[in-house]
């Protein structure tokens, strides 16, 4: 099993970055450009740093830049794909088991999306992949789906990331489903929440963002 955490420059709440990567332990830990400036907050050296450096500040990738033991990976500005993106396709060229990200969710609303929607890439290739903050935690699925019960967050939200979504069939939640159809641009998957210790979400074609979030006053 090869776990590997990738740390981006969105939004980061460090007491939540340092706990999650002192409760598991990580085969890799991949900082994309920005996001290494969370990690040395944590005083965790990363084994790769990966971007076109616009971002991250100077004086914390002067620290890490001559060191050895970690591949520096430098981007052009000019590509096709974003830094957590080619940070992603990094962990998947790892054989990477299980990813998770931290710091994909930002201000910028067109890279928080974006972030969403490049866990196709790791579903493609069967990796279990999740985007992780304080009050969140998102990943994409297509098959049947056990979940067991997190206290950590409250809701759960289904939203259809391809245009049609069938055979939703929802167990062991408070609002539940039978052989449900969901298109893109519908809301009735928004704020469903778990009422037993295992509960499954079916999926006969098609692809699910599934969000279990907290509202942040809750915590």
């Amino acid at each position: 099993m090869i776990k590997t955490i990738i740390v981006s420059g969105g939004n980061i709440d460090i007491e939540f970055l340092n706990n999650i990567l002192l409760s598991n332990k990580f085969n890799n830990i991949i900082a994309s450009d920005k996001g290494l400036e969370g990690l040395d907050k944590c005083n965790i050296k990363p084994n790769y740093i990966i971007g076109d450096f616009d971002s991250v500040q100077k004086n914390v990738l002067g620290k890490y830049i001559n060191d050895k033991k970690i591949e520096i990976i430098k981007l052009s500005p000019e590509k096709d794909y974003t830094d957590t993106h080619m940070a992603l396709k990094l962990a998947i060229q790892l054989k990477s088991n299980e990813i998770t990200i931290v710091g994909a969710i930002g201000s910028r609303i067109d890279h928080t999306l974006s972030n969403i929607h490049i866990l196709k890439e790791a579903l493609d290739n069967n990796i279990k992949c999740e985007i992780l903050n304080k009050s969140n935690k998102i990943t994409l699925i297509n098959k049947k789906t056990l979940l067991d019960l997190d206290n950590t967050y409250k809701y759960i939200s289904l939203i259809p990331l391809t245009t049609t979504v069938t055979g939703i069939t929802l167990k062991e939640f408070k609002y539940s489903l039978t052989n449900k159809i969901l298109k893109i641009g519908q809301s009735i998957g928004i704020s469903n929440e778990q009422i037993k210790n295992k509960a499954t979400i079916n999926i006969s074609n098609g692809i699910l963002i599934l969000i279990q979030s907290n509202d942040e006053e809750e915590k």
